[in-house]
């Protein structure tokens, strides 16, 4: 049976090349997101001491959480259209050293002002990571493959959270006091050495691009790049985009508006997952294990949507089904008083927006090309991340204002509808484009 990627078939020796460049390019590009997530999210962990140290209110919180997008939007664009010019290897490795080093630096603010500065500043130095890392992943593997991809890079945040809450946790409690600093303190310091070691690993051993790969022959080399070729003028053949058209394509908006659901969703689940947690009466240690369970199912969920949206090449319904399915989580949630049940609607909320993630960010790359796809990803995840400073600070002040989590579980099931029907009506936009198989097999 033969492979399809659009309308070309895949040869044997192609599936093998981009299998070889699988194995060597992802489990990098994995622990870097991890390294990114882990300094993201931390701070979610801090809060459960932190903010009495500080005295931050929920309110307060949640817009110091929300603020580092205000600094990641701000450098999105350019951020990514420097490292189409410049290179991923070295860009990429600027970014991860330098919001490592400020995430670090997290470990000393003293006061509310000082901590919204240095949000900002850190999200500032991680802006364009991540639209960086999908285009990276577009010079190498074509469509037929890429959700599966995305959903291997995908696993890394849920990954950051099954790891990374019981060793903040951990960090909380043991590390409290040590050298005369806090434990949330020596948390950021800890948990910011990771993209810092990342950055260099990259730097080392990442390539650019396809031709500048050591580990492929010059054969290897060919039938790469004549495939990564022949796929882009295939499409640019049927529609072709200059960077100003990317900025302003309806169809790139919806994307963006999709994009601001996910952000939405997984943003203030997980920065506010441990308070949510803490709410059934668990301790920290506890709330740490606890706050590992959505993210571990969040795992396994990624991985089989990617690989199911490429077998049958539904990509919308593989952002509109696991959409839904979040909301009713959040609503089980927030519903109810029962921290089983709870943990189960959390747990299917999480699991349900992480398996939308790989087919969401498999369709920018559908539609553009070149330098237009780098700057339509980093429109698409600029806007979306707005959502990362919207979902935190409206899940604060409904705390703060209602002293529960139930309407702010409310909020977030409203969105990712909301954020279904776009999905819905952008399939209708993109049938043309979306339409055909995407099993990857070898040719005879």
């Amino acid at each position: 049976m033969a492979a399809v990627s659009g309308s070309t078939a895949l040869t044997a020796a192609e599936i093998a090349v981009l299998n070889k460049a699988r194995r060597r390019l992802i489990p990098i590009l994995m622990l870097c997101y991890f390294a990114a997530f882990l300094d993201r999210v931390n701070i979610g962990f801090a809060a459960l001491t932190m903010n009495a140290d500080l005295k931050l209110s929920a309110t307060a919180f949640g817009a110091g959480a929300g603020l580092f997008f205000l600094g990641y939007v701000v450098c999105e664009v350019p951020s990514n259209l420097l490292l189409a010019r410049f290179g991923a290897r070295a860009w990429m490795a600027r970014i991860m050293i330098s919001w490592g080093i400020i995430s670090a630096l997290t470990a000393f603010v003293w006061s509310a002002s000082s901590f919204y500065a240095v949000r900002i500043l850190l999200g500032a130095a991680e802006a364009g990571f991540f639209p960086g890392l999908l285009f990276y992943c577009t010079l190498w593997f074509p469509r037929a493959y890429r959700a599966r991809i995305f959903g291997l890079t995908q696993i890394a945040p849920p990954l950051s959270s099954v790891i990374g809450a019981p060793l903040s946790a951990w960090l909380l409690t043991s590390m409290d006091g040590v050298a005369g600093l806090k434990g949330w303190q020596w948390m950021f310091v800890i948990e910011g050495m990771p993209a810092v070691i990342m950055g260099v690993v990259l730097f080392l051993l990442l390539p650019s691009r396809p031709e500048d790969a050591r580990f492929l022959s010059t054969d290897e080399k060919a039938v790469l790049t004549g495939l990564m070729a022949r796929e882009r003028q295939e499409r640019e053949r049927v529609e072709r985009f200059t960077v100003r058209q990317a900025l302003t394509d309806g169809r790139v908006w919806a994307m963006c508006l999709i994009a601001l659901g996910l952000v939405i969703g997984t943003t203030g689940a997980a920065i506010w997952m441990p308070q949510l947690i803490k709410q059934f009466g668990l301790t920290t240690m506890q709330v740490g294990f606890v706050a590992a369970i959505p993210s571990f199912v969040a795992v396994f969920a990624t991985l089989f949507a990617g690989w199911n949206a490429d077998r049958t090449g539904a990509r919308i319904a593989h952002v509109v089904v696991p959409f839904v399915c979040a909301a009713c989580g959040f609503v089980l949630a927030g519903l109810t008083a029962s921290p089983i049940w709870g943990v189960v609607g959390l747990t299917i909320g999480t699991a349900g927006i992480a398996a939308a993630s790989p087919s969401i960010w498999a369709l920018p790359a559908m539609l553009l090309t070149g330098t237009a796809s780098a700057a339509g990803l980093a429109l698409i995840n600029s806007v979306g991340s707005t959502g990362g400073f919207a979902g935190p600070y409206v899940i604060g002040w409904v705390r703060d204002e209602t002293g529960s989590f139930a309407g702010a579980l409310f909020f977030l099931a409203a969105v990712l509808v909301g954020a279904a029907l776009v999905a819905v009506l952008l399939g209708r936009r993109m049938a043309s484009v979306i339409r055909g198989p995407g099993r990857v097999e070898a040719t005879s």
